[in-house]
C-alpha cells in the first residue's frame, strides 16, 4: 500500500472523528434552532467561506471558478447529501434513534454493489467480509429493537441510499473536477435545499431572530459544524476519495458512530455496555479485515497505487 493511501485514510478517519464528535452540541442546538433552519445556516456559512476562497483561487488561477463542469457533479451531489439529512431527519418522527441510526449505516453494505452498477468496481472479498462485521457491529451499537416496519424505518433506509449515492458519485466526479468547486456547488445546494425545507415545514420566522443565532449552543454548534464539519470535512472526503476505493471509504465512516458513542461517554458521561463496546469492536475488526491484502483486481486498476503527490498549501485541484 502506497504511503498516499495511508494519508488518506487517515486523513478521512479524522474527519470521521469530527462527525461523531459534533453529535453532542448538533443534538443542543436543534432543541433551540430547528434541523433544517440549523442546516440552512450551517451549510450556508459553508457556502459563503468556500466561495470566498474559490473566489481568491480564481483571481489566482482564472480557470479555477464555479463556472466549470464541477458545477453538474457538485448539484448532483448536493442533492443526494440533502436527502440524507432529509430522509434521517424524517425518519426520527417514526421510528427509535437506534433503528435509524442502524438502518442509515447499512449504507455501508449498500456501497459495494452500488459501486459495481455505477463504477464497474468489484470489491475485494476481504472488503466484503469487513463490511459484513461493519454492519454486525452496528447492529450492536445502534439496535434497540425491532418490533415491526414502519414508515420511519423506510425514511431511514432510504437516507442510507443517499448516503451510499453521495460517496460513490464523489468517487465518480472527483478524478475529474475541481475539488473545491464540486465542494462548493454541493454545500450550496444543500443549504438553498435545506432552506426551502425550513420555509415548507418548520417555523421559517425564527431564522429571522439573530438572538436564537447567538445563544451558546447554536453558536458553538454552527462555528464547528460549518467550519470542521463541512468545509474541512466534505474538502477531506472529497479530495481524499481520489486515493481509495468507495467500499473502503464507506468502512472508514462506519467509524462515526463510535466516535459517538465514545464522545457521549466522555462528555455526557453515558455509559458504553458491554453490548456498544463489543460493536465498536466489531466495526473496527471490520475496518482491518478489509485492510488485509487490499483491493481486488477491479479497485486496483481503478485506484492507483502511485497517484499525484499531494498538492502544495493552497493548491486543491486534480
Amino acid at each position: 500500500m502506497g504511503r498516499h493511501r495511508w494519508v488518506a485514510e487517515l486523513s478521512l478517519l479524522g474527519i470521521t472523528f469530527i462527525w461523531g464528535a459534533t453529535f453532542v452540541v448538533v443534538q443542543n442546538a436543534i432543541t433551540v434552532l430547528p434541523p433544517f433552519s440549523f442546516l440552512a445556516v450551517r451549510f450556508g456559512i459553508a457556502f459563503l467561506s468556500l466561495a470566498a476562497i474559490l473566489g481568491w483561487q480564481s483571481r489566482q488561477k482564472p480557470t479555477e471558478s464555479l463556472r466549470n463542469p464541477s458545477g453538474r457533479g457538485g448539484i448532483l451531489l448536493g442533492v443526494w447529501l440533502f436527502l440524507a439529512y432529509a430522509f434521517q431527519t424524517y425518519s426520527l418522527i417514526y421510528t427509535t434513534s437506534g433503528k435509524s441510526g442502524f438502518l442509515t449505516g447499512i449504507s455501508v453494505a449498500l456501497i459495494p454493489l452500488l459501486s459495481f452498477f455505477i463504477l464497474g468496481i468489484k470489491p475485494a472479498k476481504s472488503a466484503l467480509a469487513g463490511t459484513g462485521l461493519a454492519v454486525a457491529g452496528l447492529y450492536l451499537l445502534a439496535f434497540t429493537e425491532w418490533n415491526s416496519i414502519n414508515r420511519g424505518d423506510i425514511l431511514a433506509f432510504l437516507c442510507a441510499v443517499s448516503f451510499g449515492l453521495q460517496i460513490v458519485f464523489t468517487a465518480k466526479f472527483v478524478p475529474h473536477s475541481n475539488t473545491l468547486a464540486l465542494v462548493t456547488w454541493q454545500v450550496g445546494v444543500v443549504s438553498g435545499l435545506s432552506l426551502a425545507a425550513t420555509w415548507l415545514y418548520e417555523p421559517w420566522e425564527r431564522l429571522l431572530q439573530p438572538e436564537l443565532w447567538w445563544t451558546p449552543e447554536v453558536a458553538a454548534a454552527l462555528l464547528i459544524t460549518s467550519l470542521l464539519a463541512t468545509v474541512l470535512g466534505y474538502v477531506g472526503q472529497t479530495y481524499f476519495q481520489r486515493f481509495i476505493p468507495p467500499t473502503r471509504v464507506a468502512l472508514i465512516f462506519t467509524m462515526e458512530p463510535v466516535f459517538a458513542a465514545l464522545t457521549d461517554f466522555l462528555w455526557m458521561s453515558v455509559p458504553l455496555t458491554p453490548r456498544s463496546l463489543a460493536g465498536c469492536a466489531l466495526i473496527f475488526a471490520g475496518m482491518v479485515l478489509a485492510e488485509w491484502k487490499g483491493t481486488s483486481h477491479d479497485e486496483k486498476n481503478d485506484q492507483r497505487e502511485d497517484p499525484p503527490s499531494l498538492p502544495a498549501s493552497g493548491d486543491i485541484r486534480n
